[in-house]
């Protein structure tokens, strides 16, 4: 993450891949088995010229590198001197920490106090400090990363001491809930991230995949979210799924390494491409792709649809064993739900804000950790300055 305004601005340039996917797919539509397509590329083996030219204009979309701010322009002037209190599942997961830093800085903007409590990632531990963040009676709390459903009671705690509370990625849906209670839940939309990982592989491939699907199915947002990637690869008939491969997160550690190997042995070269719900598994993939003597650019070509953690970037801007992934805006959701605590304060409904999809690869990251997107901190201050 970049403080304040001070993190580099991508250049505004449209990879190449996205230039050769969007040609492929024209060809493909004016002539799909009466020649191969003018760009040079081999065409695919199966017909879905359709889906293929669906496919390749909705990465164009994701991947462009500094899309404009399309957030909220209007809202209640700033309302001082809150506090938030911050309740991470725990503060070694990327993603959740990456919250808590832009949550820090937005607080900072609008003139408030953060602190965070560390749940350590156990249900115990979550207990815990969300007891003790209701103790603080600050003015509002957010859970980070976890789901409320673990700490009915605390929660039933804070409604009956009118403690409004936000998630981020505490249910499976943007925007307010009623059971649990959450003024309203910052994330983006799994459907979306399912749907353009996916559509990568489809326009990355030119329609013809073999995949490997690596999910945890212990975790209901998970396997919902590998559910619909499932669903979106089937709309092109040429992209064949291999193996949909439940891992619990906890175990990718230890598990997912073996797994890789027996599926190099088990499909060798039509193991071309591969999707997870998160970008965790990829880490734990690549010594085993690296012993079988597989280039760190692949095949298999590896997206993750997950968080975007600095170490996923890392991978893909080296061409280690990730080509992509789909990641949140973590800093700007961290804004946002200070945002949000403002609206709740003066009384108003939530935004309603969702931020939009973003693919990030070597070819638009300028060798960022994070996707930052601009504008947003202008935008916000713009609206607390009243």
């Amino acid at each position: 993450m970049y403080p304040k305004d001070s993190h580099p601005r991508p250049h505004r340039r449209t990879p190449l891949t996205t230039a050769a996917l969007l040609a492929a797919g024209a060809a493909l539509l004016a002539g799909c088995g009466s020649g191969g397509p003018s760009t040079g590329a081999a065409p695919p083996k199966a017909g879905c010229p359709a889906a293929l030219a669906r496919a390749g204009a909705a990465v164009a979309r994701a991947e462009h590198p500094d899309p404009a701010w399309h957030g909220p322009t209007t809202g209640p002037a700033a309302v001082p001197g809150k506090s938030i209190v911050y309740v991470a599942q725990t503060m070694t997961n990327p993603g959740v920490a990456g919250v808590a830093q832009g949550l820090e800085e937005g607080a900072k903007a609008i003139g408030w106090q953060v602190r965070v409590i560390d749940g350590d990632g156990t249900p115990a531990g979550i207990q815990a400090a969300l007891s003790q963040a209701i103790t603080l009676r600050p003015s509002g709390i957010v859970i980070g990363g976890f789901d409320p459903q673990l700490t009915s009671q605390q929660m039933a705690r804070a409604e009956a001491a009118h403690i409004p509370v936000i998630g981020w990625h505490a249910v499976g849906t943007p925007g307010p809930s009623a059971r649990p209670k959450l003024f309203t839940n910052v994330t983006t939309k799994v459907e979306d991230v399912a749907r353009i990982s996916a559509d990568w592989i489809i326009a990355r491939s030119a329609g013809d995949a073999g995949v490997v699907l690596f999910t945890d199915d212990s975790i209901p947002f998970a396997k919902n979210k590998a559910e619909l990637i499932r669903e979106q690869l089937a709309t092109c008939s040429g992209v064949r799924l291999l193996s949909y491969e439940n891992i619990p997160i906890p175990d990718a550690a230890s598990r997912t390494a073996q797994a890789v190997s027996s599926l190099l042995a088990r499909f060798q070269g039509e193991w071309t491409y591969s999707a997870a719900i998160n970008d965790l598994y990829f880490a734990d993939a690549a010594p085993a792709l690296r012993a079988a003597g597989k280039p760190g650019s692949g095949p298999p070509m590896n997206i993750g649809a997950g968080d975007g953690d600095p170490s996923a970037f890392q991978r893909i801007n080296s061409k280690q064993f990730q080509a992509a992934t789909v990641p949140e805006p973590l800093n700007q959701q961290g804004w946002q739900i200070v945002d949000e605590f403002n609206r709740a304060f003066a009384g108003r409904p939530a935004s309603g804000y969702v931020a939009p999809v973003h693919i990030a690869t070597a070819d638009n990251s300028d060798g960022a950790t994070s996707w930052d997107p601009s504008g947003y901190r202008e935008g916000y201050r713009r609206i607390w300055a009243g």
